[in-house]
């Protein structure tokens, strides 16, 4: 049987900056903190390099270097108010040309914007299914990468799905929709099969501005 891997937590910004060895920990250092900024690493040296050279250069390099991952345009924050998104995580969001229409979805870096996954498109699809696939397939993805990051989606369907562990639709299972629906089965396995102690927020669209996974095909 495998054991756990150690894990080291940078809190860059928090309510107490420094290196945290439990997740437990660094999350009470960062839960509700406006631009909270905190990252997990595989060991302390890494940990500990990454707290003196701070967050600003530790994303310049990240943005660099990181394999796979495609630059998305640069979109103004609009965050006005009290509260701010949580710094560094994830946001995703879907597109759907018509309901039902042709759907993709995506996982981006909130600050960066930089493209973590990209799935589709798929014939036949709807917004909601696409909003709850790209919450899962982040959870999943966080997982693979033992990162504490939050997810921010704008669906509330979305978020109640994953949270039941069940998907509420009419869309018809057809030979069109069979690929679409075949991804679903294994997004509710996953859930199924899977603990997470990922948070799911909230993206206050109306606070920050679109979400920053956001395809912007708005009319």
């Amino acid at each position: 049987m495998s054991q756990n891997k150690i894990k080291y937590y940078t809190v860059w910004q928090g309510r107490q900056p420094g290196i945290y060895h439990t997740w437990q920990d660094c999350f009470e250092q960062v839960q509700g903190f406006a631009n909270a900024r905190y990252k997990s690493f595989g060991s302390q040296q890494e940990a500990e390099e990454a707290l003196k050279n701070g967050f600003d250069q530790y994303i310049q390099f990240t943005a660099k270097t990181a394999p796979g991952m495609k630059k998305l345009p640069e979109k103004p924050n609009k965050a006005a108010g009290t509260g701010q998104p949580l710094i560094p995580s994830i946001s995703v969001d879907a597109a759907c040309s018509g309901n039902p229409g042709k759907l993709e979805y995506q996982g981006v870096d909130t600050q960066t914007r930089q493209c973590l996954f990209y799935q589709g498109p798929f014939a036949g699809g709807t917004n909601n299914l696409g909003e709850f696939l790209a919450i899962v397939h982040a959870l999943a993805y966080l997982k693979k990468h033992n990162s504490p990051l939050p997810v921010y989606s704008d669906s509330a369907t979305a978020r109640l799905w994953v949270k039941q562990k069940k998907v509420k639709t009419t869309l018809a299972r057809t030979p069109k929709t069979e690929p679409l629906f075949q991804l679903i089965d294994r997004a509710l396995d996953w859930l199924q099969n899977n603990t997470y102690t990922t948070p799911i927020l909230t993206w206050e669209t109306e606070k920050w501005g679109e979400n920053p996974a956001d395809f912007g095909r708005k009319r």
